[in-house]
């Protein structure tokens, strides 16, 4: 609940953190740009960007498309209702798009620097891409690392590709570009995979879903299935 315009806001005796906490109350009724921040909280221009910043780049805060603050992956990961809400909604479509393909198909968050499955479809027959729910694997290399660093905070961005992955500022460019990302033997040799973005009701990318097998199988390349994951994200992000 808001403070009313009389009644004076809590204090921890700790400036820095009411000042965090202001922002972040501010933000989760909804998304803010820089100027409306400082409305909100009072606080001064500079402080009040700095402090979002911060928090951006611990993934507690995260920008829309637009560029204004919202609520980030952290903070949302943290809520494990959400996180079941998801899951559920995402399990018959995942079903279905494992039966049309006949191929692994996961489903990924952001956990802070590295993306986690947090559920799982594999094919009853055939060589599989296991992926066990609670696995967390690097954003360095992979269709569902560049489609993280396609949508998430720049920070997150150009701290990875300052590591040297395997891809570049223009390949993120073209993800967002045309809604998906390939990769053939870059996270695992004999590997393919095609990801795509899931975005909420209010346009916010939340997690990526992937469909993954051998590259032999996936042959000419794992774009082949692009049509039906597209389908399959949207049905889902309407869901939500």
């Amino acid at each position: 609940m808001r403070q009313t315009e009389n009644e004076p806001a809590p204090s921890s005796g700790i400036k820095v953190l009411d000042r965090a906490v202001s922002i972040l109350l501010a933000v989760a009724e909804q998304p803010r740009s820089l100027a409306e921040l400082c409305t909100a909280t009072e606080l001064p221009r500079a402080t009040a960007h700095r402090l979002a910043t911060a928090l951006e780049t611990h993934q507690i805060l995260s920008r829309t498309h637009d560029g204004k603050w919202t609520i980030g992956a952290v903070l949302t990961s943290l809520g494990s209702g959400a996180n079941t809400s998801l899951v559920d909604a995402a399990t018959p479509i995942m079903t279905q798009l494992m039966d049309t393909t006949g191929e692994s198909v996961q489903l990924y968050q952001l956990a802070g620097a590295t993306r986690v499955c947090i559920a799982a479809q594999e094919p009853a027959t055939g060589l599989q891409n296991t992926v066990p729910v609670g696995t967390r694997l690097p954003l360095n290399a992979g269709s569902a690392a560049k489609v993280f660093l396609a949508h998430s905070s720049p920070a997150l961005r150009d701290s990875i590709l300052a590591q040297s992955p395997q891809f570049t500022m223009e390949d993120l460019e073209q993800v967002r570009d045309q809604g998906w990302a390939e990769s053939i033997s870059e996270r695992e040799v004999g590997l393919a995979s095609i990801t795509a973005p899931i975005f909420d009701a209010e346009g916010l990318f939340v997690a990526a879903l992937s469909i993954s097998g051998p590259a032999e199988r996936l042959r000419p390349a794992p774009s082949k299935w692009a049509p039906e994951l597209i389908k399959a994200t949207q049905a889902l992000s309407a869901l939500l």
